[in-house]
């Protein structure tokens, strides 16, 4: 059974359904730690050896946020500026997440129609998590393909229950899986 560790960052969780409806099926599951950085940081004053321990610990890492201006929140921006060190994440030496998988977990007021090349925002959600993936790539981890839930503003409360379901299910199936068959980009 794999160890994951959910990085949550949004500044407005107690406003967001979305993230109450798709956190709380998992909170409760073994082997899954989930990590609210800001109601850890509030300060924005990252404790890096114990993210840097935490990080080490686990086998698969989940950046869960909402997408702000098409990217995170600036916490977990700076949480990866900071932790993810030249020399312990990536350069020499930096080997510590070495094939360890991460993915995105992200949510949108926007719908999969506005995240395309025809829709107003021209890309696609995994266009815009580019850069995540890029540093996955850096630090020789596993980029999986993201979890999008969209329009958000809109999600009937059936809509979300499902997924929420879905969720919960990839994570089951990341913990518990003898082997993770979904497509991942690897630097060898």
């Amino acid at each position: 059974m794999r160890k994951i560790l959910v990085l949550f960052a949004h500044p407005k969780y107690e406003q967001s359904d979305v993230n109450h409806a798709l956190l709380e099926p998992i909170s409760h599951l073994e082997n899954i730690e989930i990590r609210d950085l800001y109601e850890l940081y509030p300060d924005f004053n990252i404790d890096i050896q114990k993210e840097q321990e935490l990080l080490f610990q686990h086998e698969i890492i989940i950046w869960h946020h909402p997408i702000y201006w098409y990217s995170c929140p600036p916490l977990l921006k700076q949480w990866i500026d900071l932790v993810l060190e030249y020399g312990w994440a990536y350069g020499p030496g930096g080997v510590f997440l070495k094939n360890k998988y991460v993915m995105n977990v992200v949510t949108s007021g926007g719908s999969k129609d506005i995240y395309s090349p025809e829709g107003r925002n021209r890309y696609t959600i995994e266009e815009f998590l580019r850069p995540f993936e890029a540093t996955a790539y850096l630090c020789l981890m596993r980029y999986l393909p993201p979890f999008h839930v969209g329009g958000t503003h809109r999600i009937s409360p059936e809509e979300l229950e499902g997924k929420a379901q879905v969720y919960r299910d990839l994570i089951l199936t990341l913990r518990d899986a003898e082997r993770i068959d979904f497509p991942y980009i690897q630097k060898t």
